[in-house]
């Protein structure tokens, strides 16, 4: 029987632990610095969220929102497109969506309630305009973040609890002061 020579074997199996601990450091590193770099991200959107503009905007489609009559259309839809943009870097996993949910899910899922009910604008606009990527993201991520919170809730009168949360919510954002 042959014998193994060690002489020869060891630095060749060290190198390649060698290289394989490098890799999952490597990897490991990298993972890091993605979910920094999501936080980041994060953070300047819900610094942008506060800004005046958009203070203005929110109160602005809040308080359409809010109205009995919707007759007349929204002026500004600026939220919206916040939060499609919000749907689209969480979507494409460039923002972490547990923390998505944490800093913005109230006020997702209330703006995406009070454009979906009583009628559901999306579906409307996405008719009409014969695009069905109309608002596609901003409503995706709702979703997502309503069937979480439908499954930590698990109880009856889930929906009904939601839907009074997000009324609440959108009379908040009409009463916004928006002089700072």
């Amino acid at each position: 029987m042959a014998s193994v020579d060690w002489t020869i074997w060891a630095p060749i199996l060290a190198t390649w632990i060698l290289v394989v601990g490098t890799l999952a450091f490597a990897f490991w590193q990298l993972r890091q610095n993605q979910r920094l770099h999501s936080t980041t991200t994060l953070l300047d959107l819900r610094d942008r969220f506060y800004t005046q503009r958009m203070r203005q905007a929110r109160k602005s489609l809040g308080t359409w929102l809010v109205k009995p009559d919707r007759s007349d259309d929204a002026d500004n839809w600026e939220v919206a497109l916040f939060f499609e943009l919000l749907g689209s870097l969480t979507r494409s996993r460039n923002l972490d969506r547990r923390l998505v949910r944490k800093a913005f899910g109230t006020w997702l899922t209330s703006y995406y309630i009070g454009i979906s009910r009583p009628v559901d604008l999306f579906s409307r606009w996405r008719k009409e305009s014969n695009d069905p990527l109309i608002f596609a993201d901003f409503e995706w991520l709702a979703k997502w973040i309503i069937e979480r919170e439908r499954r930590l809730a698990a109880g009856p009168g889930f929906e009904e609890s939601l839907r009074e949360e997000a009324h609440f919510v959108l009379e908040g954002e009409s009463e916004l002061d928006v002089t700072n």
